[in-house]
């Protein structure tokens, strides 16, 4: 028995991104006159908010807009195709709905470039709702309000897990920004080991998998 609703995360679960969203920053950090940071930053940018990543730099607010604008410039322009679907993606999404399970997208990229990446790869079919932060990036930041903007736009109340949790929903992400907003809302996570998350971001996870197969037998038998 499937799930009634599975939410889906976008970057590192659905389609390999990283390529695009690096060049981004890249490109934002130039345009201020910042240097990359050393270490595995750039391993760590794909999922969170770019703006909450540039503010992790030390950048001052006006700085950091400049380049979250230079980053958004970049983006738009080539960064959104440099992607490529996971294999196996579009064929478990066909059997998730074949199952009877509702589908939705719920990413904390913007939800203008959720749908335009989505659309280009023919998967914006398979989705009642593909939610997203706001174009402008001042709103749905944190995980756990886009994944209330997702359950509001397939017309269910969210329930927080101090009131019990939203029952029947499973999140599938590869970050613990998936497993911890989805868990504000008692809904259990999917991590999946082939995205851009550490292994230690899937404590909390009810499940791990490694492969799309595996997390098609995953979400065929959750409940």
């Amino acid at each position: 028995m499937s799930p009634s609703v599975t939410l889906f995360d976008l970057d590192g679960t659905l389609t390999d991104s990283a390529p695009g969203i690096v060049a981004g920053f890249r490109h934002a950090l130039a345009a201020v006159g910042a240097p990359e940071p050393d270490g595995d930053v750039l391993d760590r940018i794909v999922g969170p908010p770019m703006v909450d990543t540039l503010r992790s730099l030390g950048l001052d607010e006006a700085t950091t807009q400049r380049a979250l604008a230079s980053y958004f410039e970049c983006y738009d322009e080539i960064g959104w195709a440099e992607n490529a679907v996971f294999d196996g993606i579009g064929d478990l999404l066909t059997a998730a709905a074949s199952r009877g399970s509702r589908l939705a997208v719920a990413t904390s990229k913007s939800e203008r470039f959720a749908r335009r990446i989505l659309e280009h790869f023919a998967l914006a079919g398979h989705f009642e709702v593909i939610a997203g932060a706001s174009d402008d990036g001042t709103a749905r930041r944190a995980k756990v309000d886009v994944i209330e903007h997702a359950l509001r736009g397939l017309g269910i109340e969210p329930i927080d897990a101090g009131r019990g949790g939203t029952p029947d929903v499973v999140m599938v992400g590869d970050r613990e920004h998936d497993v911890h907003g989805a868990a504000h809302w008692g809904i259990p996570t999917v991590f999946v080991g082939w995205g851009y998350g550490s292994a230690a971001e899937a404590e909390g996870a009810r499940w791990s998998v490694d492969t799309v197969d595996e997390l098609g037998r995953v979400l065929d038998a959750a409940r």
